[in-house]
């Protein structure tokens, strides 16, 4: 595989379309980190790792409105390739849904949100764009 973020925010996308309950992922640290992320801005319900096998597994609880059985993300942009790396800096940090998304950075300070990095004076690496 080429591209694991990329696998990663399809496995969401796919999901979310067939209205799938859970989702399981191949784990990696970086994909821990960016579900941590996800469920602490309120996007998905729950995580778990799960050690199974020489990888790991991230099981996602989706969260879904009771009423209109609407998921709460709407859209995964992933804006930086393994062919184009899409880098930003403290000042032009990008803006998502004019502030209501949130865009995942791999900065030198870990993975954290661009409100997060801003804050933090510290630009990085844009992998993408959830809202």
């Amino acid at each position: 595989m080429t591209d694991p973020i990329a696998d990663y925010l399809t496995r969401l996308r796919n999901a979310i379309k067939a209205n799938h309950r859970v989702v399981e992922v191949p784990a990696s640290n970086l994909k821990k980190e960016m579900t941590r992320i996800l469920h602490e801005k309120g996007y998905i319900l729950n995580y778990k790792f799960v050690e199974e096998g020489p990888q790991g597994i991230i099981k996602i609880a989706l969260k879904y409105d009771s009423v209109n059985k609407v998921n709460s993300i709407k859209k995964l942009i992933r804006v930086s390739t393994p062919g184009l790396r899409q880098y930003a800096g403290y000042q032009d940090m990008p803006r998502v849904l004019n502030g209501l998304g949130i865009a995942i950075l791999s900065t030198s300070k870990g993975v954290i949100t661009n409100k997060e990095a801003a804050d933090l004076k510290v630009g990085g690496e844009v992998l993408c764009y959830i809202y």
